[in-house]
C-alpha cells in the first residue's frame, strides 16, 4: 500500500485507516519515542505517546484534506514535536537532575565527543551551577521555574548563567590549546 492509497483509506474509513497506518509506520514511530522517550519515560509512557502521535497524525491530515506528499515525513515531524513535548513535560516532574543522567544521555544517544566534553565541563562547574545549566540547556526550562525549583530569583539563575557561560568559554578554549 502506497501513501496515496493509506490516506484515500483514512479518509473513506478512518478504522481501517488507522489499522493500516499503525501496520506500516506503528513500529517507525515507536523507535523515534523510544530514542526520545526512554531516559525519562516508562514503556507505557511511550506507548501512549505512540497513539498520541497516531491521533495527532490522523487530525492533522484531516484538517488538511489529507493532502499529504510524505506519510513518512509528515508523521516523523509530528512524532519528533510531541516528542519534545513529552520529553520537556516528563523532566519538569523530575525534582532533582543528576548530571550522571545527562551525561550517559549525550553520550548514549549522540556518540558525540564534543556534546560529552560539554556536558564534562557543565560538571566541572561544580553546584548549584551544573544544575542550572543541565536544567536551562539540557532540559530547556525557563529561569523562573528553576529559580522556583532551585529557592533561588530568577535574576540570580541568570546571572549565575552569565559567568558560567564565561567559564564555559575559557574552560573550552583552554582544553583545545
Amino acid at each position: 500500500m502506497n501513501d496515496k492509497e493509506l490516506l484515500e483509506l483514512l479518509k473513506t474509513d478512518p478504522q481501517k485507516g488507522l489499522a493500516e497506518l499503525v501496520q506500516y509506520y506503528g513500529r517507525y514511530i515507536l523507535k523515534i519515542a523510544h530514542n526520545k522517550l526512554s531516559d525519562v519515560c516508562t514503556h507505557e509512557d511511550i506507548e501512549e505517546a505512540v497513539s498520541d502521535i497516531l491521533l495527532l497524525f490522523y487530525k492533522s491530515a484531516e484538517k488538511s484534506g489529507f493532502e499529504i506528499k510524505s506519510v513518512k515525513a509528515y508523521i516523523s515531524v509530528i512524532a519528533a514535536r510531541h516528542c519534545v513535548n513529552v520529553f520537556e513535560k516528563m523532566s519538569r516532574r523530575q525534582a532533582h537532575v543528576s548530571f550522571e543522567d545527562i551525561s550517559d544521555t549525550v553520550a548514549d544517544k549522540e556518540s558525540d565527543l564534543e556534546a560529552l566534553r560539554i556536558a564534562e565541563a557543565v560538571k566541572a562547574l561544580g553546584e548549584p551551577d551544573s544544575e542550572i545549566f543541565i536544567r536551562k540547556y539540557f532540559l530547556g526550562q525557563k529561569s523562573t521555574e528553576i529559580g522556583q525549583q532551585m529557592n533561588m530569583k530568577a535574576n540570580t539563575v541568570d546571572k549565575r548563567i552569565s559567568r558560567g557561560l564565561v567559564k564555559l568559554r575559557k574552560m573550552l578554549e583552554d582544553e583545545t590549546l
